[in-house]
């Protein structure tokens, strides 16, 4: 169904109403804009598949309607960008939501598997992606293109009743809930342009002055990109606003001889830049942003860290997580250092599976040897003086 008219809309609204789920894809283009430009919608159940024309249609809210209906899982595959694209659309965000690439790594896939992979491997279909870089925006769309489009969710109903069984009968699909609610909270879509300071390469190379004038100038850029629809970078360029917040230019004159700055900024543009600069050299000393400075390591922390990375490798395998969602390195960096507030690996079951582990590790409880070439984990041997400890289930 190719649903280009109001009338076709509210027709298959009223097909996909009450459904348990509907799975639900997007293709949009963003090189050229700051906001995505949605140019197709994708949905399916095991009964309907259609693809809905934003680019023709007036009004998409009964679309928004059905999507806000909490008693149907809206199904997606990497979807934070579709859900992102509604969000903007109309201020609410599709919910409940499942996500398969999120799953498929609770229940043995790699880390950001494929949505074509797990096609392959779940439904045994192979995904002709000839149509990859297409642009979506162009009409009349061809037969092919549209086949591709619907490709993208047909296969999504035997992807997720596969993943969802898999992780009821492992007792594992409460472990998503915490994932899926930051991904359908409003809140996790939300740019705040006086924190977009932090995304710039080489902010750390700054002094505390410096870097609240830049956090004023990156602001103005993401206000400015927003106003004009236009990316970021196009507005000014990373490196021209570092320039610009070390050498605080106080005329055009100044502001025009930084490179880039003539070469993207129109000269209309010179007295707001020039005012960015002034606000941020006004802040208080004691409001100026900080960066957080990362702690220092121990000494010996990388021993530490290989041997808690080889019994998270251990654990990952025997549980069929993919290593990285079980345990980053970063993360094992952090406990070895002594930081153990607020880590995801002393949280839900990530503690069940492998933090109290990494604890007793630490604390010289625990011990790894191999034995014919496999990783086991023992007690450790008592010190002097101390109980001979029982015997230990691995």
């Amino acid at each position: 169904m190719y649903v280009s008219d109001q009338n076709a809309l509210q027709e298959l609204i009223a097909l996909l109403r009450g459904a348990e789920f509907v799975t639900l894809d997007t293709e949009f283009m963003r090189e050229r804009t700051y906001f995505a430009r949605l140019c197709l919608v994708q949905l399916a159940t095991d009964d309907v598949e259609a693809i809905v024309d934003p680019l023709v249609l007036d009004d998409l809210s009964p679309l928004v309607e059905l999507l806000a209906d909490i008693h149907m899982t809206k199904v997606l595959h990497a979807g934070q960008q579709d859900l992102e694209i509604f969000y903007r659309l109309s201020g609410t965000v599709p919910a409940p939501v499942f996500d398969t690439q999120v799953a498929a790594t609770l229940a043995g896939f790699p880390t950001q598997v494929g949505y074509g992979a797990l096609v392959s491997e779940i439904a045994g279909v192979r995904l002709d992606k000839s149509d990859t870089f297409t642009d979506w925006s162009r009409r009349p769309l061809s037969a092919n293109q549209v086949e591709y489009a619907l490709n993208d969710v047909r296969y999504l109903p035997t992807v997720y009743r596969d993943l969802r069984s898999r992780l009821e009968s492992e007792g594992r699909l409460s472990w998503l809930e915490p994932e899926f609610d930051r991904m359908a909270d409003p809140a996790t879509y939300e740019v705040v342009p006086e924190e977009q300071f932090r995304r710039v390469k080489r902010v750390s190379s700054l002094k505390p002055r410096q870097l609240g004038v830049l956090m004023k100038l990156t602001a103005w850029r993401e206000l400015e990109a927003r106003r004009r629809d236009m990316p970021r970078k196009w507005v000014l360029g990373d490196e021209s606003l570092l320039e610009i917040a070390r050498r605080a230019p106080e005329d055009r004159e100044s502001l025009a001889a930084i490179r880039g700055v003539a070469d993207k900024l129109g000269k209309g543009l010179y007295p707001a830049v020039l005012q960015a600069v002034a606000d941020g050299l006004a802040i208080p000393q004691d409001e100026l942003p900080r960066l957080e400075r990362k702690r220092r390591r121990p000494l010996d922390v990388d021993g530490a860290v290989d041997l808690m990375a080889a019994l998270v490798r251990l654990r990952a395998k025997e549980h069929g997580v993919a290593t990285p969602l079980l345990a980053s390195r970063a993360e094992l960096e952090h406990l070895a250092g002594g930081e153990r507030d607020d880590t995801p690996l002393l949280q839900g079951w990530r503690r069940s599976i492998v933090g109290e582990e990494l604890l007793r590790l630490l604390d010289g409880e625990l011990a790894l040897r191999l034995d014919e070439g496999r990783l086991v984990v023992d007690e450790s041997p008592p010190g002097p003086g101390e109980d001979s400890p029982g015997p230990t289930d691995d």
